[in-house]
């Protein structure tokens, strides 16, 4: 069982002083209502300032799974809650220079994408209407699981399994 819904994503364009790269991108906001924007379309101009510019930089679904709902819970127990933007870098040469990868409300999920060093993860504050509906999803899909300990298997010889019950490598002597 999941749920989900259709999330604006906003991106802050920023000038950067550094040689290497002219700007600098960061998610900034998410909003409901958004029209469907492909994320390798070119981005939507919001508004901009000096140095700065926020674009509409795609349309994604943020899915809700019952089997997530523990780390939902974890979010939603911060001051403030966030949404994960998982940021790509454009491949192709009509994409923009960052993709929004994924949406998501786990951080154990957001957290497994800052493994990848090509992705950026950035959290953006959870507006409340979005808050209010993860919390309602996990009041009625949250099952507690009780942890269960592992008994210890100990070690026969005359089987020969040696990584049963000891590390592997250990000293055996």
């Amino acid at each position: 069982m999941h749920e989900k819904i259709d999330l604006g994503i906003v991106i802050e364009r920023r000038d950067s002083d550094s040689r290497w790269a002219d700007h600098t991108f960061q998610p900034v906001a998410v909003f409901q209502g958004a029209p469907d924007k492909d994320p390798h379309d070119e981005w939507i101009m919001l508004r901009e300032g000096e140095g700065w510019a926020h674009f509409h930089a795609a349309t994604m679904p943020l899915e809700l799974f019952r089997g997530e709902t523990a780390g939902y819970r974890v979010n939603l127990s911060n001051d403030p809650p966030h949404v994960y933007i998982v940021l790509s870098p454009g491949e192709e040469a009509d994409d923009p220079e960052m993709l929004v990868h994924m949406v998501t409300a786990c951080p154990y999920e957001a957290e497994s994408y800052t493994e990848d060093s090509d992705q950026m993860v950035e959290g953006v504050v959870m507006p409340p209407e979005i808050a209010a509906w993860i919390k309602t999803f996990c009041d009625t899909h949250h099952k507690d699981v009780p942890f269960k300990k592992r008994k210890r298997k100990s070690y026969d010889p005359r089987k020969g399994d040696f990584q049963q019950g000891r590390r592997r490598g250990g000293n055996y002597g």
